[in-house]
């Protein structure tokens, strides 16, 4: 068996792993249009704000170790055209610009997603930047050297770590969203009052119900005029993070792809072509809360899809489980995590659902230093299933949001959640943990 994997990043390289684990005999062959393969994008953040000096060390993995391991990695590669049909692969190596052609038995498509870039003029700007890769982090990071003042478009993940990391430099941010709040698809008003209340305090201007219509150069100054539906902006330097798309191009027309353009795959991550499985950010992924598919770009998602397309390449052997879409972000001294539906999304799904807001210390009063704990718990008005948590906390509360995960990916109920067996330690929680305590809220809820 012949096994090409086309692009390596984290489905990538857990993919190409997990055959030479499980089938040592197979030849696996990698195709990766850049020079270097693992880049952790998350940590982009971390090397802008100084936390991280080296943006070598947001590497896991490397093309040099992986061929240690017999795994064929053909960096500098790009995958011109594949044809499903004939089971061949048209690539161009970019080192010598030759053009050749290749075969697989089984294709592992783990190709990515590319930045979202707003279609409005100007975007082109040298001096408006994407942010995902390394070569993008590094040309932001040169050019926040000359600049005092950034200018962050989308208040996602991405943008909101970005002003974070600006903000405990020596930098001025202003941080410019279309909707009126920020991190939307993550979590409900009641946590985004809060997380902007933080970034203000920090001396973030925040510019909520901004959407920006264009870009327009004013080169006398070195600047771009950054034109929205309110009050226009002169930046030097501009940051866009409007969130990403899936790469598919190569299979357009050749496997079925949903609205978005990514890759449908079944339980066992074969597309509708089962000669060739999907895996990251290129898939809509099933989505426990809805049970629906949708697109969830996370490089937890890749992994454990690369890892289970690379193990089902020789036959069934591991289904998919879905996502709850699981994340956690730091926000100055603050935790934020979250997991499965908000409340908003859960409307807009159809979903019947109810939530209850749980605030308290995280640990008895007596024990100093001490610190509030927000969570918002939603669950089904009609089965009790949990949904979605999201929670808010100077201490480190993200492995909660894990626990809640894993009670969406297994159906659990609210009764469940409130009555589960949960440490106590005067150190950790109160003598009723707090998800417990969010949980028996919502069961009160329900009995009223």
């Amino acid at each position: 068996m012949k096994i090409v994997v086309v692009g390596c990043t984290h489905a990538g390289v857990a993919a190409a792993k997990a055959v030479r684990h499980d089938h040592p005999e197979a030849e696996v062959v990698v195709y990766e249009r850049d020079d270097n393969v693992s880049f952790l994008s998350c940590g982009v953040a971390l090397y802008l704000g100084g936390e991280v000096k080296n943006l070598d060390e947001m590497f896991y993995e490397n093309p040099a170790h992986l061929r240690t391991e017999g795994i064929d990695v053909r960096d500098k590669h790009d995958v011109l055209r594949i044809d499903s049909d004939k089971h061949t692969l048209t690539i161009q190596n970019l080192r010598t610009t030759e053009v050749f052609t290749d075969t697989y038995d089984k294709l592992i498509m783990t190709t990515g997603s590319n930045v979202v870039v707003p279609p409005v003029m100007g975007v082109d700007d040298t001096r408006v930047l994407m942010c995902k890769d390394a070569r993008q982090a590094q040309a932001i990071f040169d050019s926040a050297q000359n600049h005092h003042h950034v200018y962050i478009v989308g208040g996602g993940y991405v943008g909101v770590e970005l002003a974070e990391a600006y903000a405990n430099t020596d930098h001025a941010v202003t941080l410019l969203q279309a909707h009126n709040q920020l991190l939307n698809r993550y979590i409900d008003e009641e946590l985004s009052a809060q997380v902007e209340r933080n970034l203000q305090e920090h001396g973030v201007d925040l510019q909520l119900n901004t959407r920006v219509d264009s870009f327009e150069s004013d080169d006398d100054h070195d600047q771009v005029l950054i034109h929205t539906n309110g009050a226009d902006f002169h930046a030097g330097l501009v940051i866009v993070c409007a969130g990403f798309v899936p790469n598919t191009e190569l299979l357009r027309g050749q496997v079925k792809l949903d609205a978005r353009g990514a890759i449908i795959t079944n339980d066992w991550l074969e597309t509708s072509n089962p000669d060739i499985l999907a895996a990251g950010d290129t898939c809509a992924v099933r989505f426990n809360p809805t049970g629906k598919l949708d697109y969830i770009p996370l490089a937890t998602n890749a992994e454990r899809q690369g890892r289970i397309a690379g193990r089902n390449a020789f036959g069934h052997v591991q289904k998919y489980p879905g996502t709850q879409g699981t994340t956690a972000l730091r926000l100055f001294s603050e935790t934020l995590a979250t997991t499965g539906l908000t409340s908003h999304a859960a409307a807009a799904a159809g979903v019947h659902a109810a939530s209850v807001i749980y605030r308290d210390n995280y640990r008895p009063v007596f024990m100093q230093p001490n610190a509030q704990i927000t969570i918002k718990l939603v669950y089904n008005v009609d089965d009790h299933r949990v949904l979605g948590a999201q929670l808010l906390c100077a201490h480190d509360i993200s492995q909660t949001a894990n626990t809640v995960s894993l009670a969406i990916q297994n159906g659990n109920t609210i009764e469940d959640l409130a009555y589960v067996d949960t440490l106590f330690n005067p150190h950790y929680d109160q003598p009723v943990n707090y998800l417990n305590q969010v949980a028996l809220l919502a069961v009160a809820q329900t009995n009223a």
